[in-house]
């Protein structure tokens, strides 16, 4: 599946690009409350998901009180 066919946004995930959105969603990955159960460094690890992504999950992140796993 191309990034072009993936959705800017999914779930209640900030929009992040289509790359880190795809990436997510080949992990499973479609909730905040997932992305804290993450550490950052693994979601750097994916193929798509860059310190911009990460930046943009932090912030979405602290505004409902979580934080990334570790």
């Amino acid at each position: 599946m191309s990034t072009r066919d993936l959705p800017a946004q999914i779930g209640d995930l900030p929009s992040i690009g289509r790359p880190a959105t795809g990436a997510l969603m080949s992990a499973g990955i479609t909730t905040l409350a997932q992305v804290a159960a993450h550490r950052r460094a693994d979601l750097l690890a994916m193929h798509g998901v860059g310190p911009k992504a990460i930046r943009i999950l932090d912030a979405a992140l602290e505004e409902r009180g979580l934080g990334f796993a570790g």
